[in-house]
């Protein structure tokens, strides 16, 4: 391991590095906790438009403004908004063609003077569709042809030359944040509407799937009469292998369950075993979910009963399935 450096005053150089991180860190906390005062009616009217709007959002943008852009982008797609990304130079070569007049137009540019977004907005307000710019100087050339302006100016960049889009791109995306949360806020967005745009992966996995895409139904349910006895009972247990089964009476209907915790405590209990049928046995009050209800929900019923399996009914008697924990292991829903 090499020995710390020293610099001229005598510092040790990791230091000097974690001062140097600390105020990067601080200067761009502070350019977005100078947003807070510029939430006002126009902040407030632009999520009104992006609600109501018929068409796409388009963010457009060029070099790390545009970099920001497809991320604000992504967002607004991800909670349901239809959005879209147009490179400011490739606009000029017939991208433009993506605007259409129930657009609404997200501009990105912190000098507002950026020459390939100020060369379309002539042809972008003829087009009457709604521009919003988001700068960082309210008095540019994109600031005047907007129809609303967000200002995300920052006193300084976290350059320490000043130069290099630190802080001001900190604060365009934590600007693009606040649109859609507020947005997702409005429009009641759910964890399963999420989901709806996240089907892959394990979030979709978690969010989409339902007790009936995992529950054991058919022959596959462990099931016993209420007279069974205990050898029938064990038999059919261990067939099934999921550390329960369930009691029906004639109809075929619910009666109770026997887990495997309940043949325990009989083995303890000293009781003759030839005497014992299911009826004896049997929890008469099983816990059931619907097999409508997300598996996560079902995970969350089994946590707080403590319990590894549940009766998949809709009624608590017509019995739809079985669900046990090993179910929602083995599908990544938890």
């Amino acid at each position: 391991m090499q020995p710390l450096k020293k610099d001229p005053g005598g510092k040790d150089e990791a230091l000097r590095m974690m001062d140097e991180a600390r105020r990067v860190l601080q200067n761009e906390s502070d350019s977005i906790a100078q947003l807070k005062e510029r939430i006002d009616a126009t902040f407030v009217e632009v999520v009104h438009r992006l609600d109501a709007c018929q068409g796409h959002v388009v963010v457009l943008g060029i070099g790390k403004s545009g970099l920001i852009g497809q991320k604000i982008a992504a967002t607004f797609s991800s909670i349901g908004l239809p959005a879209l990304f147009l490179h400011a130079a490739e606009a000029s070569h017939g991208d433009l063609g993506i605007i259409g007049k129930e657009d609404l137009l997200l501009a990105i540019s912190n000098s507002g003077e950026t020459e390939e977004l100020v060369r379309l907005l002539p042809i972008i307000n003829r087009r009457k569709c709604t521009l919003v710019a988001m700068t960082g100087r309210p008095d540019s050339t994109l600031a005047r042809r907007a129809d609303f302006v967000l200002n995300v100016g920052v006193k300084e960049e976290a350059c320490p030359l000043n130069l290099v889009p630190t802080s001001s791109t900190t604060a365009t995306l934590a600007m693009g944040d606040a649109l859609a949360l507020v947005l997702l806020e409005k429009r009641g967005f759910r964890p399963e509407d999420f989901a709806q745009h996240h089907p892959g992966g394990s979030l979709g996995r978690r969010l989409l799937t339902t007790v009936e895409d995992l529950m054991h139904s058919g022959d596959e349910v462990p099931k016993v009469a209420e007279d069974a006895n205990l050898p029938a009972i064990i038999t059919e247990m261990s067939r099934k292998r999921l550390g329960t089964t369930l009691v029906v009476d004639g109809s075929g209907l619910l009666s109770g369950i026997i887990t495997d915790g309940d043949l325990r405590r009989l083995m303890e209990s000293g009781k003759d075993f030839q005497s014992i049928r299911a009826r004896d046995l049997m929890s008469r009050t099983p816990k059931c979910v619907g097999k409508d209800h997300m598996a996560t929900k079902a995970v969350q019923f089994m946590d707080e009963h403590s319990i590894t399996c549940v009766v998949v009914s809709d009624d608590g008697k017509a019995i739809d399935g079985i669900i046990h924990l090993h179910d929602l292991l083995k599908a990544g829903v938890i």
